[in-house]
């Protein structure tokens, strides 16, 4: 015995018989033809075994057995018409989730306007932030923890990531008002090298720039302190330990107030800043939605 087979076109069958009492009516709110609306609920009632509706030339009444099936049928509509509402706001981008990883001089600088205008925009789309240096970034899209990631540099050719270029970042000399940098004026790379210098951790973007700008000079960094954290070198250079170069990005991240920040003239490299995800892997709603928003804040131009 199939009693089990109900589809929800025969739940709003009865449903619609229910409320209007007539097969010829019934047929014309669900546009089908009285026959073939009659055909569908025998069928039913074969399945279920039992009658759901008296009939006669005039009047179409229900069984107390249809009575009870009508009950059901009713939540069984509510409930899919509850699911398409939720996956009409899924794909609307009006709910669901999205994560988005980046380095933290992007989620300090850049994220903030964007995310103000997104969350205007998509007000029921729960966000979450991981913010972490360029292997954590890559890590979080790779594996999924996170959908979009900004990060520093090119991704590998063996990557299942895709590397889409946003703006360039350029590095400027950052040091205390009365230490020396203290002339307002633009440096040259090979005079900030012979300063005490704070240069950030091996393995992080900006050191690979600071290094690769060192064999241009023909000398290796020889900084008087590393750091991993980008507040951390901020902190070291306003109590005047040192001098730093990072790019323009990270100074939302740094005490501005106790820093000056001066021209390099020839540090000959740019930071450049992309947007990450996983090739061939299509993005959710709210992911497209954060994109299409991205494309209409103003970044720096990619050169």
């Amino acid at each position: 015995m199939e009693r089990n087979n109900a589809s929800l076109a025969d739940y709003m069958a009865v449903l619609a018989l229910r409320e209007t009492g007539s097969f010829r009516a019934a047929a014309q709110e669900l546009q089908l033809s009285p026959s073939a609306l009659s055909r569908q609920v025998s069928t039913l009632e074969r399945k279920l075994n039992t009658r759901l509706f008296d009939r006669d030339t005039r009047n179409t009444s229900l069984t107390t057995s249809g009575a009870v099936f009508a009950q059901i049928a009713e939540r069984m509509v509510n409930t899919a018409k509850d699911a398409h509402a939720e996956f009409d706001a899924h794909m609307s981008a009006s709910h669901g989730q999205l994560t988005i990883a980046g380095l933290p001089s992007v989620t300090a600088a850049l994220l903030p306007a964007i995310l103000r205008r997104f969350t205007s925009e998509h007000s029921g789309i729960d966000l979450k932030i991981i913010d972490g240096l360029s292997e954590n970034v890559i890590e979080a899209v790779e594996t999924g923890r996170a959908e979009i990631g900004f990060t520093a540099g090119t991704i590998s050719t063996r990557s299942r990531l895709a590397f889409q270029p946003l703006l360039d970042d350029a590095f400027v000399a950052i040091g205390a008002p009365d230490g020396p940098l203290h002339e307002d004026r633009a440096y040259a790379w090979a005079e900030l090298v012979e300063m005490p210098f704070i240069a950030m951790a091996q393995g992080t973007s900006v050191r690979e720039l600071l290094d690769s700008a060192c064999l241009r000079l023909n000398r290796p960094l020889s900084p008087w302190f590393e750091v991993a954290h980008l507040a951390t070198a901020g902190a070291l250079v306003a109590e005047g330990l040192g001098v730093t170069a990072l790019p323009e990005l990270t100074l939302a991240v740094l005490p501005s107030e106790r820093l000056v920040q001066r021209t390099i003239k020839d540090f000959g490299a740019r930071r450049r800043i992309g947007l990450v995800r996983q090739s061939g892997r299509s993005l959710s709603p709210a992911a497209s939605a954060f994109l299409e928003v991205l494309s209409q804040v103003p970044l720096k131009t990619v050169t």
